[in-house]
């Protein structure tokens, strides 16, 4: 199918969710959870053939963990649908309501956005999220992933489209787009008479060549160079929790921590503490002068280290001498993601929470917990690092717009 089929296709079915109540939206989702169940069998034989070319092509492992699905994943994005069933429908939702002199009556209420477009890379489970998030918000979507999961992403989607059949509601709902080659990418950035809005997610690459790329209005997501810093008041062994989790339970997802800043009062004794939580996991420190010389083990950051977003086991190391260095170096090389502050003195958070420009920014928690499912929000279409119309993890009511219903009797301008 050409794009603009597609685009045509999604329209349509765009038409038919606008108008389709909760009752019908949430029937679709329990339909569609149930067939990627009743399809795990197909979409494990796909992923496998997904990951055994990554590996031929020479992924890294740590990317290949956010390709790779099992078991317990397919049950997690089956789940998950069942969890956006559940939460409640922002359509129709009366934003604000008021009466003006002249007695007509004006509310401003949620209605769909129309047809999403989704760019992503690696990980299959996305087609899941996005889907679900998409149709309770009564919006057709047009799946691009890429191509290192196309097997997995296809039978996912066929799997989708069927609990969609089932469940009486137009198949094109959900579409994939097949064909993975860039051009074919870049066409779809600039399919304004179909598309809606684009949501890329994925590395810095994929994001910059949206931006550059598109002319469908962008809603920008996902690249997380984020940073933990430890403050001179800081509960030491708190903090070693907080990094290794921040940093090692996935180091590659966009919440995950790049950098550790640790003020100089405390360096000395709180370092070698986090170095060896760090070393247990398999950390690879890249440090600063200062850092080197309290931890050997630690290679001399570079310049570039401070603005890498690693998705990897590694992670950058600054001794700062002051909480404010500590929030210029995050707004001079934090993408706008995720920022955590470790501190006893609620002075500090305040200054911190108040100047790190962010979309979630931590007092005493790892960044790992920036994610609709963590926020209450159900599944999430990614974390939005701009700031028009949407900031942070994506749920349901970021998928909509407003609309302004008037009723009057009979009044003219």
């Amino acid at each position: 199918m050409t794009l603009q089929e597609l685009g045509t296709n999604a329209r349509a079915a765009a038409r038919v969710l606008a108008t389709a109540g909760a009752k019908e939206k949430n029937a679709a989702l329990h339909a569609m959870a149930d067939a990627l169940l009743a399809h795990t069998a197909d979409i494990l034989a796909a992923n496998a053939a997904d990951i055994a070319a990554a590996r031929e092509n020479g992924m890294r492992e740590s990317l290949i963990d956010r390709l790779a699905l099992s078991e317990e994943r397919i049950r997690g994005m089956a789940d998950g649908m069942r969890e956006v069933a559940a939460l409640t429908d922002p359509v129709g939702e009366v934003m604000e309501g008021y009466r003006r002199p002249n007695g007509l009556a004006i509310r401003k209420v949620r209605v769909p956005m129309g047809v999403i477009g989704i760019i992503y890379e690696a990980r299959p489970n996305v087609t899941a999220d996005a889907a679900a998030l998409c149709l309770k918000s009564g919006n057709a979507t047009l799946l691009r992933g890429g191509k290192e999961a196309i097997r997995s992403n296809t039978a996912v989607v066929a799997a989708l489209r069927e609990g969609l059949t089932t469940a009486a509601l137009p198949a094109d709902a959900v579409q994939l787009l097949e064909d993975t080659s860039r051009e074919t990418a870049t066409a779809m950035m600039r399919l304004n008479d179909y598309l809606d809005v684009l949501i890329p997610r994925g590395g810095a690459g994929l994001i910059r060549s949206v931006v550059e790329n598109a002319t469908v209005p962008v809603i920008q997501t996902g690249v997380g160079n984020c940073h933990v810093y430890v403050d001179e008041t800081a509960d030491l062994l708190m903090a070693a929790n907080i990094i290794e989790n921040a940093k090692a339970s996935r180091p590659s997802v966009c919440n995950a921590a790049e950098t550790l800043l640790v003020h100089r009062a405390v360096a000395e004794e709180g370092l070698p503490l986090m170095a060896a939580k760090l070393a247990a996991r398999g950390v690879a420190l890249r440090g600063c002068d200062a850092t080197c010389a309290l931890l050997p083990e630690a290679i001399p950051a570079t310049a570039e280290d401070w603005a890498t977003e690693y998705g990897d086991y590694i992670l950058a190391v600054k001794v700062v001498d002051s909480l404010d260095e500590a929030i210029d170096h995050i707004n001079t090389y934090g993408t706008g993601h995720s920022e955590c502050i470790v501190t006893d003195s609620h002075t500090a958070a305040e200054r911190f929470t108040a100047a790190v420009d962010a979309a979630a920014v931590y007092v005493n928690a790892s960044t790992r917990f920036t994610d609709g499912g963590e926020f209450g929000l159900g599944a999430e279409i990614g974390i939005s690092t701009q700031k028009l119309h949407a900031r942070g993890p994506m749920g349901l009511r970021e998928l909509t717009t407003a609309k302004f219903i008037i009723n009057g009797n009979g009044q003219c301008r």
